[in-house]
Formats: C-alpha cells, structure tokens, sequence
C-alpha cells in the first residue's frame, strides 16, 4: 500500500509542475491535465519522439520512462549539472516542482550539434534503449526459453533452445515490474538473491491473444507449486519436502536435508532456508496440455483418459520400461542407435530401467542380454507404505500413482462443485491459494471466508498438464491443476539445440514445436 501512495504522490505532483512547464515552454497549461495527450506535449518540450509514448504502457519500462522525463524537465529549464540529475531521478516529490517552480525560463533540449556525449555516455544510451526494446519484445510478443530436463523426450529434448509465443494466449502483463533486465527470479552470479522487489506489484491481468490452451499444446506455465521453494533444493517441490521432513526441518537454515552431490554420492545439504516468490517468478515449466477446464481425466494403467476417450501418446512420447537382465546394456550403443542418453539408463547389470517409446522397447526387447522386459506400471497403494503421499492430491485417502489417476475433473470458470470430505482434498489448494479464498472446516462444516459452503464456483479456468515422457516427468499428476493466471505462453520454435553428449543437433535447427 504504501508504494502506491508514493506513487500517487508523485503523480499529483507531476501534474501541478507539467502545468507550469508547459505554460514556460508556451503550451497550454490546460494539457497537462489530458491523459495521454499531455504525455504528447511532454514528449515534444523535451525534443523526445512521439512514439515513446508507447513505451509509458508497459510496465517497469514505463516507472524508467518517467525517471528519464524527469531529468529531461532539468535539461530543457537550463539545469544541467550531474547532481541536479541525481536529485530528480531519487527525490522527483521535491525536485520536480522545485525546478519547475523555479525562477527560470524554457531553453530547450540541448541541440544535436552542441551534444558532446563521451564514449561511456554513448554507450550508456545505446544500452538503455537497447534494454527498453528487449524488454518490450519479451514482455508482448516471443520469449527464449531452455528444456532443461527429460520430461519431454523425445518430443522436446534437453538442450533445445525454444521461442515461446506470448501472443499465443495473450501477453500477460508483468505483476512484479521492478526486476533487474533478462533475469527470472535469481541475481546473476547468485544462487538465490531475488532479481525483483516485491513491495511494488501488480494484480494479474492479460491482454487479448488469439485463443486459449488446447489439448496438444505444449505450454509454458509458472510451476503452481514453486510459491514456496527450499533455497538449496530449488528443483524439488516444497510442499513433498515437508511431507517428507517436516516443516520445521524444512524451514530452518541450519538443517540437513539428503541429496545428491556431483558424482552420483549421497550427502546431507544445508536448506539455506526458504524463498517466496510471486505468480510471475516461479520456475518456468513446459508440459504438454491434455485436458482442458471442464474436462474429466483419467490414468488407467499407464494409458490418458479425457472425458472417457482414450488418448494415444504423442508419437514421440516415452513409457519407462523395465527389464531383467544378463549383463549390462552398452550404454553407447544405446545412445548411437537410439539416441538413449546414459543419464536416462538406470542399470545395475541385472536389472535396468529405461525411458523409451514403443517401438524401440520392442527392438531392445530382443537382444540376447534381456532375460525379460515390460512396461511400468504402479498399481492404486503401491506409494502406500512411503507415508508422503507423492500422488496429487498427496492425500493420504487417495491411494493413485502415475499410472493409475482419478478420475478428476479440472475446474472450468464458472463451474461449481460440491465439497465435501472426498471433493476438498482435490480443490482445497484452487479454492485457497490460487483464488485468494480462506477454507477452514468446523464442526462437521466448510467454511469459506467465513461463510458455510456445500459448494464452490472458480473464477478462472484450470488445465492438467503431463509430460510426454510418462515416468520421468513432474507434472499434474503430481502437483495438480494450472491455473490460467499461471500460463506464459506456447513454445512455437526451437531455434537451436545442443545435445549434451554429441553436440549440435543440425537437423531439428529452426523446426516447429509438435
């Protein structure tokens, strides 16, 4: 609340000052009070283009926009110096009508000819406007985007490098504008400073894209679950943390916590503690849209059902497959002949587990070394005995895996629903987080914000989205729905790719995402 007043103020201010500016620059004062058209006249006292006049509508580039007007209003009253610059650019409240109050006249902006920028100054504007129009780019229209993980293959492959389309379902407008250029939510050079403020945001809001997800689309979406992330554990889900250590060990500093040092060795790790992040800056994800608000999904052993409709793996999606082996698997004959990368093959000699399409399974299936192979699939219960009920809604009434999920309906805007002790586990976390209500059960009854409800209506459309890797892929079968307001983009286009193991993948440069 209180950078809004702050905001406020200066706006106000910056009104009663425009006023005299322009009657000083021999405008009419009356256009200071013209939304947009006093923007106009500002632009042109200052010898600035019209078309800047854009630049005020976005977000973050707009509050740098009227940092660099301000210093303009001190350049075209005849004050020029390095400090006078300083002062509007960190005390406008003061500055600004000061200046514009002053006893001074209207020179002007200093002419081309008379402009003897040094080097660094040159620069310095070149870089400044070529951060302006970047961040106009990625804001509205395209955004560069890694696959960093195999939860795609093979029809996105870790180290593929992808346009994603804004315009797709509409641009969404930045709600934490104040951010350091190019970066997510991390400092460069930092494992966990936050790039961005969050003591000045903006609610959600999209502008109009040509449509809205489909079932197919590989979508790009803030992970629901990155909220809450363990600072020295930023690729596992908080939420399973806790169910598996606790919240207290979780949230402290000092604890320990297993994981997996560089080469392949179990160690005890320091969380570092937790982070919070917005909507905005949660870890980017990439699935694949499988249902859609409204739809009734389904696993049943291992295979999609959408509305009671059984749904083919893409053609280039993978299963895990097991096998009991002889000997070991030539992990490079694998890679040669089936592009498997090894950090894909868990192999002991004896037993191994590979994440592979149909058709290749069959081929590996017949040589000599494999004793026998099959498809994995958990039954209901096999996560049972774990107690940390990884299987959204991480329930310990819900006995799913993987394999076999739901049915479940994904919320539809304007849907309503009827809660009770089986519906409030898979709804609970819409209802409350992702919606802004309070929920709290009492006395045999749900109340939410303080009301008793049987029911619950959502206000936004939710969608499932799954890997087409099946069983190496973290996704809505684990953590549950995404909500709309979560959604960035499609991917549209790798526009280059490198394989880890052998290099640049020639053939998928500039190819169109299926």
């Amino acid at each position: 609340m209180i950078p809004y007043l702050f905001l406020f103020a200066y706006l106000l201010v910056l009104l009663a000052s425009l006023w005299k500016l322009f009657q000083k620059a021999g405008k009419p004062a009356w256009a200071a009070f013209v939304p947009g058209y006093n923007l106009l006249v500002w632009l042109q006292i200052t010898g600035k283009p019209w078309w800047w006049i854009f630049l005020f509508l976005v977000p973050g580039v707009n509050l740098l926009m009227l940092i660099i007007m301000n210093v303009n209003i001190s350049i075209v009253l005849g004050r020029r110096d390095f400090k006078e610059h300083v002062l509007m650019t960190f005390l406008p409240w003061w500055k600004v009508p000061e200046t514009c109050y002053a006893q001074n006249t209207y020179v002007g902006p200093i002419p081309v000819a008379e402009r003897k920028r040094g080097l660094l100054g040159q620069w310095g504007d070149a870089i400044l406007f070529a951060v302006i129009v970047a961040t106009v780019f990625r804001t509205f229209t395209f955004e560069a985007f890694t696959i960093p993980t195999p939860s795609m293959e093979k029809s996105l492959l870790v180290g593929d490098y992808l346009f994603v389309s804004k315009l797709s379902y509409g641009p969404r407008m930045p709600m934490t504008p104040l951010t350091f250029p190019f970066t997510h939510h991390t400092l460069p050079l930092t494992t966990s400073t936050p790039s961005f403020v969050n003591w000045f945001s903006q609610p959600y809001r999209r502008l109009p894209g040509f449509g809205t997800p489909e079932r197919g689309d590989a979508v790009v979406f803030n992970f629901p679950e990155g909220d809450t992330v363990v600072a020295n554990f930023q690729n596992q889900s908080y939420y399973q943390l806790v169910r598996e250590h606790g919240r207290k060990k979780v949230q402290d500093p000092a604890a320990r916590l297993p994981s997996i040092d560089d080469r392949g060795r179990r160690v005890m790790k320091p969380t570092g503690g937790i982070l919070v992040r917005p909507i905005d800056k949660r870890e980017n994800y990439i699935k694949r849209c499988v249902a859609i608000a409204g739809d009734s999904v389904q696993v049943v052993h291992g295979v999609l059902r959408v509305n009671g409709q059984d749904q083919p793996i893409p053609p280039d999606g993978q299963y895990a497959y097991e096998f009991q082996l002889k000997s070991a698997f030539r992990q490079d004959m694998l890679k040669k002949r089936f592009d498997i990368s090894p950090s894909d093959v868990l192999d002991n000699g004896r037993a191994a587990v590979i994440p592979m399409s149909g058709s290749v399974a069959e081929q590996v299936g017949k040589f000599d070394n494999v004793v026998s192979m099959h498809r994995q699939d958990h039954p209901e219960g096999f996560y049972d005995s774990y107690g940390s009920w990884p299987i959204f809604p991480n329930h310990p009434d819900f006995h799913w895996t993987e394999d076999n999920f739901g049915p479940i309906w994904v919320p539809k805007k304007g849907g309503t629903v009827e809660l009770n002790a089986r519906t409030l586990p898979l709804y609970r976390r819409a209802i409350t987080l992702y919606e802004g209500n309070t929920l709290e059960e009492r006395n045999g009854e749900i109340l939410i914000n303080g009301a008793a409800a049987t029911s619950y209506t959502f206000q936004q459309d939710y969608y499932w989205l799954m890997g087409d890797n099946r069983h190496r892929s973290q996704d809505s079968r684990f953590w549950g729905f995404v909500p709309h307001d979560h959604v960035v983009g499609k991917a549209v286009l790798i526009w280059f790719t490198k394989d880890p193991y052998t290099g640049i993948r020639w053939k998928r440069l500039f190819s169109g995402v299926k």
